[in-house]
């Protein structure tokens, strides 16, 4: 060792540049929280508290990231298990008027990105980008070391341990881990066939839970005459069947004001009231007397349906005959009267400012009318999907310029139903599984 200093103190460090030892800083677990800020800002589920899908879907995303972003800082890690996420991010429009910026309500759109960096600074840089969202005070963390960067890029190399080191200390040898990666890559198929037992065993034990669930809803369908009963989020088994003996003991003490119900779907979510779709929607932390005063007031509900219909078909026909729709998997569950408040304003507002649409050239194409939305945008099934602030000549010249390309997307709808089918189909049969699908935020 003392051999190695003295040589050491033989190098000319004056004709040696100071710069190249200088490593290029990455960003620490701080630094990375700090610089994503505008990001968590755009995508925290406390701000989609009148979307509890989209705050389901944030919440289960975040945690994933920052499991993700702890392992990329623990020392010795160099294999990282690509990771794909899905957020609806919050949009605003900025107005200045009298030298003063003022934001409107936010709406949200979905993003989609693949964590698969090494590092930190990679990490950040890849999530702003994907949102579009600034990364200048992240490059700016990089201007502060100078030009010292490239300077050491040939110096910049990670240090290679000795395999006493990872016996002493505990952490895993990067090494080893990926060689062992590379010999049990993981699969899809795989990753089933190891799991096959686990999940055998838990359908099994479910077994008598699932027969309760399906005799509940049997007898209440049957004894109300229901068109079906449905789940908003993915409750569990136990969680559903406590809902159905509730609305079973208020079939007992109220069976009269129950019969309005009849033909109609319920769908247990967490408000109270009717949907945009004509469905009867019963809040799980509502109590007994609440739902009771909407069974009896649903025949008031008729007369505002019909009124929406109306809507729907003026705004239509003020549209060249376009079919107004709403989809629940792509939109939020509204309740009648706000969908009516919404249908109403948008109206009002194609009649004080009409544009020439001939009255039949976009007969066949469909929208979808949104109040949480700035921009307008045409989805991948072939619907518009217009936002409810949209400035009436923009719309116009937006539908019209994109007509011809939703008319193909809706031919292509078909083909890709039936591909869809034909996938699932083939790898339920590979995977030897009973049930395939996927939930409605997946596009």
């Amino acid at each position: 060792m003392f051999a190695c200093c003295r040589a050491a103190e033989r190098l000319c460090w004056g004709k040696f540049p100071l710069n190249h030892l200088v490593q290029a800083r990455a960003l620490s677990g701080v630094e990375a929280v700090n610089a994503l800020r505008p990001f968590y800002f755009a995508v925290h589920p406390d701000f989609f508290g009148r979307h509890p899908r989209e705050r389901e879907v944030n919440e289960n995303s975040l945690k994933r990231l920052n499991g993700y972003l702890e392992n990329l800082q623990k020392p010795g890690l160099r294999s990282h298990k690509p990771a794909r996420l899905t957020f609806y991010v919050r949009e605003t429009i900025q107005n200045f008027e009298n030298e003063q910026e003022s934001i409107k309500e936010p709406g949200f759109r979905t993003v989609s990105f693949t964590l698969d960096s090494k590092d930190l600074r990679s990490t950040v840089l890849g999530i702003l980008n994907s949102c579009s969202l600034s990364t200048d005070h992240v490059q700016s963390l990089s201007d502060n070391i100078g030009s010292t960067k490239t300077a050491t890029s040939s110096y910049n190399r990670p240090i290679k341990w000795d395999k006493t080191f990872y016996s002493f200390t505990g952490y895993k040898d990067p090494e080893e881990e990926l060689e062992q990666a590379q010999k049990t890559e993981i699969t899809i198929i795989s990753w089933i066939q190891s799991n096959q037992h686990m999940a055998q065993k838990k359908m099994s034990n479910s077994i008598p839970l699932r027969e309760e669930l399906e005799r509940l809803k049997t007898e209440l369908s049957n004894e109300l005459q229901l068109s079906n009963v449905r789940w908003q989020r993915s409750w569990g088994i136990a969680h559903r069947c406590g809902q159905l003996h509730s609305l079973g003991r208020l079939i007992k003490h109220n069976c009269e004001s129950l019969k309005n119900a009849k033909g109609h779907t319920i769908i247990f979510t967490d408000r109270t009231g009717v949907s945009a779709a004509g469905h009867v929607m019963l809040g799980t932390m509502d109590v007994h007397h609440h739902w009771t005063k909407l069974f009896e007031r649903l025949p008031n509900y008729y007369i505002l349906q019909r009124k929406l219909l109306q809507l729907q078909d003026r705004i239509g026909h003020l549209l060249g005959g376009i079919e107004v729709v709403h989809i629940e998997d792509l939109q939020p569950l509204l309740t009648m009267e706000e969908q009516y408040s919404v249908l109403d304003a948008f109206c009002k507002k194609l009649l004080n400012r009409r544009v020439p649409v001939h009255p039949r050239s976009l007969r066949g194409l469909q929208m979808i009318l949104e109040n949480d939305s700035f921009v307008p945008r045409l989805h991948e099934m072939g619907h518009f999907i217009i936002p409810a602030v949209c400035d009436p000549p923009s719309l116009q010249w937006f539908l019209l310029a994109n007509a011809e390309k939703a008319r193909e997307k809706l031919k292509r709808k078909e083909e890709l139903k039936i591909e869809e089918q034909e996938l699932t189909q083939a790898c339920k049969d590979s995977a030897s599984l009973s049930r395939l699908y996927k939930e409605p935020s997946v596009s």
